[in-house]
């Protein structure tokens, strides 16, 4: 890894750029509004830590209550483990000899759980779970909407699961029921309309686990945008939110339940940059582009400065569009970014710089970076 861009204890001022910032008042009180908010409903916490991709933000959500994380992809499971998380699950189907036997590794140190939607898939990990001499955890993934993995609902989803209770080394632990569609549909019920088809898909596959005899400890689901939903539900008891923790533009579009903007929390990761040119009255250059944060959403926007916004990216460099009526940047001033999607932007740092009273008080590493197997 790269030395991080600031020192413990340093101004803010002195954070060499582009960074990775945290704003760490904001950043906690995401934390505990969402733990607050599981206990009072009365369900399970488990984020999706292909968010944040690091141990140290996963340990605070568990001191908060969590009762483990979700990842996508072995790596981001091997940095967890490593960095002393005990309980995680791979919201997503493992398909490979080796990557099943990384996977079995880590079960040697904690509990481990992936999805399932094809037989193949489960007689693979089951054999490769016996010879390691582990036990891995198993859930059914069921297509609620998504329209990307998870087999049918209803008979075919309890075949699987029945074949997975059978099978050598797997335990048998649940239902994964992620709508990612719906976290960023425009409205507020359009949003709850799209949960709802997913807690009737729910509904018919637990109604043929029970006919079966199966029973589900995990019925997991959700995202920063519906999880109000998912948890007023009766039937989902487990959360997988992510972006709650930092919040983006794309969460900042959609709307709330009374018509409004979406405001349940705080941006608290930001891109700092630098002015490096100001080549024109109405134009300024940072120092922050297309390899300091994520596009595909739209440019990031400028916090705390009106009359200010990025109008054009590239891989080095942002350009300002500055309106007439507002404060020219000076070169060297910082500026600072919120990021259009927290996830891959998050993926080109190493280092998260924590700051609070204007001054750096954190810097974790990202140990998840780039884990894409």
């Amino acid at each position: 890894m790269n030395l991080p861009p600031a020192a413990i204890g340093a101004a803010v001022a002195e954070i060499e750029t582009p960074a990775l910032v945290i704003d760490l008042d904001a950043f906690e009180r995401n934390i505990a509004k969402m733990a607050e908010f599981a206990r009072t409903a009365g369900v399970r916490v488990r984020p999706h830590a292909k968010t944040h991709k690091c141990a140290a933000i996963a340990r605070r959500q568990i001191l908060a209550g969590a009762v483990g994380l979700c990842v996508q992809k072995v790596g981001e499971a091997e940095a967890l483990v490593r960095g002393g998380v005990t309980d995680v699950l791979v919201s997503n189907e493992v398909v490979g000899e080796r990557k099943l036997r990384r996977l079995a590794g880590l079960a040697r140190e904690a509990k481990v759980a992936l999805c399932f939607d094809a037989p193949e898939q489960v007689d693979a990990a089951a054999r490769v779970a016996k010879e390691e001499g582990v036990e891995l955890g198993a859930l059914v993934e069921i297509e609620v909407g998504m329209e990307r993995c998870g087999i049918a609902p209803g008979r075919d989803a309890a075949a699987l699961a029945r074949r997975i209770a059978d099978a050598p080394n797997l335990k048998f632990r649940g239902l994964q029921a992620y709508h990612g569609r719906a976290q960023h549909l425009p409205t507020y019920q359009e949003r709850a309309q799209a949960i709802a088809y997913a807690i009737d898909a729910v509904n018919e596959t637990l109604a043929a686990f029970a006919a079966d005899k199966l029973s589900c400890e995990i019925i997991g689901g959700a995202g920063t945008g519906t999880f109000t939903f998912e948890a007023a539900s009766g039937v989902y008891n487990e959360l997988q939110v992510g972006s709650y923790v930092f919040m983006d533009t794309d969460y900042a579009r959609i709307g709330g339940k009374n018509g409004g903007r979406y405001t349940e929390f705080e941006h608290s990761l930001f891109v700092l940059s630098s002015v490096i040119s100001v080549p024109a009255a109405d134009r300024a250059i940072v120092d922050a582009g297309l390899k300091s944060y994520s596009a595909e959403k739209g440019p990031p926007w400028v916090h705390g400065r009106d009359g200010i916004e990025v109008v054009g990216v590239s891989d080095e460099h942002g350009k300002l569009k500055v309106a007439a009526e507002a404060a020219p940047p000076r070169i060297g001033e910082q500026v600072w970014l919120i990021p259009g999607h927290c996830d891959p932007t998050v993926n080109l740092h190493e280092w998260y710089v924590g700051v609070r009273n204007g001054r750096v008080e954190a810097l974790w590493p990202i140990e998840a970076r780039g884990a894409s197997i």
